[in-house]
């Protein structure tokens, strides 16, 4: 990874961090999109830590539109190419709430972001060709489907089955933008990093927030978590090279569910998005 510059969001924590810590140590210049100034700064001391590349950050609340276009129009501007861009921000809420753009927040955060920095990023990634493109989705996405009646979740939320449903549309996403960048030299895939102990589903309460910290106690290490995403960024093997619209798990390719192969889908998500998204 010597001289590539690889962008990710959410780096200040869990297998973001580890990802960016271990890119870091291999050569790569780390360009992070955080949301709270104290663990980004502690990120950024432990990145300086493993070599003297000169890493960056920008903040950014990643679930506004006018958040996300701003912080990609920045790193558009200070970065001449980009080799590797992870989409890796993700969270979810136990309860529906709803953006300033009449967004749901999950829906927002974990799909909407992925799509307007990807479009943004799209030249620096060209420039730099060839270049990948990650989206940490999940196996939360098994059994679920998307209603392109209600993609903000307005007649029915569970915190657990919209979570699926967005990493539903993570791997759809990637597998549309190998379609829309065909012959480019920009690759996209996305992985389930599995289930992995970090700070992920702290905040939510109730059942499923006694279930999530039950479930933790069997969970895989955020090292463990880290290594599709490392793989994905770094690996030279022909299999990862050529890769385009797959998804992976345990740095293998794997077979997603139906809806998630579902070639239509994937369109209508695209144009819904590009509609969301505006100018």
């Amino acid at each position: 990874m010597q001289g590539k510059t690889v962008v990710i969001t959410g780096a200040t924590s869990g297998i973001g961090q580890v990802a960016a810590e271990k890119l870091a140590a291999m050569g790569a210049r780390m360009v992070l999109v955080a949301r709270d100034p104290k663990r980004g700064e502690a990120t950024m001391a432990k990145l300086r830590h493993l070599g003297p590349g000169n890493h960056s950050i920008f903040y950014a609340d990643l679930s506004r539109l006018i958040e996300m276009k701003r912080v990609a129009d920045e790193i558009a501007a200070a970065e001449p190419r980009i080799d590797v861009l992870i989409n890796n921000a993700g969270a979810m809420f136990g309860s529906r709430q709803i953006t300033e753009d009449g967004l749901e927040l999950t829906f927002a955060l974990n799909h909407m972001s992925y799509f307007v920095l990807a479009n943004r990023l799209y030249d620096r990634l060209r420039a730099a060709t060839p270049a990948r493109l990650i989206n940490t989705a999940s196996d939360a996405h098994k059994g679920q489907k998307l209603n392109f009646d209600d993609l903000q979740s307005l007649r029915k939320y569970r915190g657990f089955s919209v979570y699926g449903r967005t990493k539903l549309c993570n791997i759809l996403h990637a597998s549309e933008l190998a379609k829309r960048w065909a012959g480019s030299g920009v690759t996209a895939n996305s992985l389930h990093p599995g289930f992995v102990n970090t700070r992920f589903g702290g905040g939510v309460s109730g059942f499923l927030g006694i279930g999530f910290a039950v479930a933790k106690l069997f969970a895989i290490t955020p090292e463990q978590g880290a290594e599709t995403i490392v793989y994905l960024a770094s690996s030279q093997d022909e299999s990862v090279v050529k890769a385009n619209g797959l998804y992976f798990n345990k740095c293998k390719v794997a077979t997603p569910t139906a809806e998630a192969r579902d070639a239509e889908s994937a369109r209508r998500l695209w144009e819904a998005s590009e509609k969301l998204a505006g100018n």
